[in-house]
């Protein structure tokens, strides 16, 4: 029996892998590339983290939200910004899963995906983790209030364009 309960951990262990292996080549070789008027600056590796199970213990998922930011700091030469806004959206995750938990609970070892809770559910829980992760990501960027309200409309832009790939992703996944 101890087998049998390991064989499906591996394959939950590859397959995130596989996610997040697909999802950092098309942040680095294709989300990297748009940019219009330095505003809109998409960022879908985030959807991993959104991705984990509802029930990982708190502190694997920082450890995974600061190695998967790390990454992505090392790749694209952004010293610290990625791993400190990914850190904050593991750390707000639980939260955010507790304010939109469904009535009767979560399953134990569900994903959370808009195919499982739906996509009202799916769409707040995106849209609350990626503009809690681009707010700090682009003002720890500029590092400055002085444009406060630029880099507001970047958040704004460029979460709408991330949570939009998201969401076409997610769909893409579950082959939709």
């Amino acid at each position: 029996t101890g087998t049998r309960k390991t064989i499906p951990m591996i394959n939950r262990i590859l397959r995130y892998a596989l996610i997040f292996v697909l999802l950092l080549l098309l942040q680095l070789f294709l989300f990297n590339n748009i940019q219009f008027s330095g505003y809109v600056n998409p960022y879908v590796y985030i959807l991993f983290i959104l991705l984990l199970p509802v029930d990982i213990p708190a502190w694997l998922l920082l450890i995974i939200s600061f190695f998967t930011g790390l990454i992505i700091d090392l790749l694209t030469g952004t010293p610290g910004m990625h791993t400190a806004a990914t850190v904050l959206a593991g750390f707000a995750r639980p939260y955010v899963l507790r304010l939109f938990s469904p009535r009767e609970g979560y399953e134990t070892g569900a994903d959370p995906s808009m195919f499982v809770y739906g996509f009202k559910w799916f769409l707040l829980y995106t849209v609350f983790i990626v503009l809690l992760h681009h707010t700090l990501l682009f003002y720890l960027e500029v590092f400055r209030l002085s444009d406060f309200f630029n880099t507001f409309l970047r958040v704004l832009l460029s979460s709408i364009f991330s949570i939009t790939f998201i969401l076409l992703l997610e769909y893409i996944r579950k082959g939709k």
